[in-house]
């Protein structure tokens, strides 16, 4: 019944929709519909905000009653393997997200040995200087390898080391703890509010350092990642030690809105769905939101114009 989608003035409200969707779901298997269901409540909210005229950022803020930051700090995600990509491309690549204005990178790590990994990061960190690297293992290690690399990446100052285990296996996580005492960072492939808080309780995960990476677009969207904020919340995290991974203008509203950490950028990958409307410039590490209305996908020319062809 669409009037169940309307709140009391009759306008679209999306917590009800979100109801509607997950109306008799089951709890667990997440992964398998998570997707779907954040794809179309992130819609949603595009539209409750074009119907009020105002950049969704702006009006989470205001119903989280607090004041929306519209400068949020982004860092450039790359270094990815390519067949013939040597250290002076992976080094030309970092030094160009430094032009760009960011101040923080990140590369891939555990796809060669680890004595291979060593020399990319050197490489790396003798191009970028005083900027600061971050590098990600997209969960490949087993504990005893996720440990040798602890003990190789601790003998350099990292933004952080992301994702080293199985997103699932929080006792692998934990016991890198003992072994790594610089921040780590993971959360990106958990997919429900229930998937953070086993994070948080049986992970090891420092509030003091670490971040958590939780993505509203694949884990059921902003309504649920609500609900994610106040587990992070309710552990004694602040929501600032949260920098959503994806890259997209989901999150970047997110965090302007309701005071992330920053946001994950991806300036030359997954286009046209990457980067951020066309008028937004990287300075210092930072973009400054536009006042577009809802997500602002308008304002980035070559991805609504994929957008407008798919909707045809």
């Amino acid at each position: 019944d669409p009037v169940t989608l309307l709140d009391g003035d009759g306008v679209l409200d999306p917590h009800r929709a979100w109801a509607c969707l997950m109306a008799n779901e089951k709890p667990g298997g997440h992964g398998e519909r998570s997707v779907a269901v954040g794809t179309i409540d992130m819609a949603l909210w595009d539209a409750w905000a074009k119907l009020h005229g105002q950049p969704l950022f702006r009006l989470l803020a205001a119903q989280a009653g607090r004041t929306a930051n519209p400068r949020v700090f982004v860092y450039a995600a790359g270094g990815y393997y390519h067949p013939g990509k040597d250290l002076g491309a992976l080094r030309a690549e970092m030094r160009s997200y430094l032009d760009r204005g960011y101040t923080v990178v990140k590369m891939k790590i555990g796809g060669a040995t680890l004595d291979e990994d060593r020399a990319r990061i050197e490489a790396v960190l003798a191009e970028i200087g005083p900027a600061r690297l971050a590098v990600d293992a997209n969960g490949r290690f087993d504990l005893q390898t996720a440990i040798g690399y602890a003990r190789m990446l601790r003998d350099y100052p990292l933004f952080w080391y992301e994702e080293a285990g199985d997103p699932l296996d929080y006792q692998l996580q934990a016991a890198l703890a003992e072994f790594y005492p610089g921040p780590m960072a993971t959360g990106e492939n958990l997919f429900s509010h229930q998937d953070a808080r086993n994070l948080l309780r049986h992970g090891g995960m420092r509030p003091d350092r670490d971040w958590l990476q939780f993505d509203c677009a694949l884990s059921y969207g902003l309504c649920e990642y609500q609900r994610t904020l106040d587990v992070v919340r309710a552990a004694g995290w602040s929501p600032s030690r949260c920098i959503p991974h994806g890259g997209h203008q989901m999150s970047l509203n997110i965090a302007a809105g309701l005071g992330l950490g920053g946001n994950e950028s991806y300036p030359d990958l997954f286009q046209p769905y990457g980067g951020f409307p066309d008028s937004v410039q990287v300075l210092d590490g930072h973009i400054t939101m536009p006042d577009l209305p809802g997500i602002g996908f308008e304002g980035k020319a070559d991805l609504i114009r994929v957008m407008r062809a798919l909707a045809e």
